[in-house]
């Protein structure tokens, strides 16, 4: 687990109401490396979904990362994923859309943004936290499973022939 000097160049909040276009922003920014993989139609609906953070505030926390004044990553945290529409099993908690900007890469953030997940679902007693990822998000798949989440395609939701959106939980009290 990482220490509180780890993270000491950027700070993990909340989002505030007036950061919310900021968010959206980032999140294509963060997502815009994987349009080519989309058809062109697919990938305006995937973007239109996910920097639609309004629709998520009811049933989710947004957290973000900001270094300098500048929002550099988010998290959307689901703290009881049954009401969130996500296919995990109730007790769970979900992740959804960890996203760094392309400035902010290597510095941490994305990690940082994970153990705020962990430290949220410690917090309520919440023994058991899920995502979904691809294949082409490679980096962040190295980095959940340096953190001990395993695959669990239980889980996994196809979209079409060509993709599986794969899924991934952690029992806490396991992860390194």
């Amino acid at each position: 687990m990482t220490t509180p000097s780890d993270h000491a160049a950027h700070h993990i909040r909340d989002a505030r109401d007036d950061e919310l276009d900021d968010v959206a922003r980032l999140i294509l920014a963060a997502n815009q490396e994987y349009a080519p993989l989309f058809p062109t139609h697919r990938w305006e609906a995937y973007a239109q979904d996910i920097t639609d953070v309004r629709s998520r505030l009811s049933d989710s926390e947004l957290i973000v990362a900001e270094a300098a004044g500048r929002l550099l990553g988010t998290v959307t945290f689901y703290p009881n994923v049954p009401d969130s529409g996500q296919s995990w099993p109730p007790g769970w908690a979900g992740i959804r859309l960890l996203a760094v900007h392309p400035d902010g890469r290597r510095l941490g953030i994305a990690r940082a943004l994970m153990d705020e997940c962990l430290l949220r679902c410690r917090r309520r007693g919440i023994s058991t936290i899920g995502l979904h990822t691809t294949e082409a998000m490679a980096v962040a798949r190295g980095m959940y499973e340096r953190m001990g989440f395993v695959r669990r395609p239980e889980f996994d939701v196809s979209v079409g022939p060509s993709m599986v959106i794969m899924a991934y939980g952690l029992e806490l009290g396991h992860e390194s």
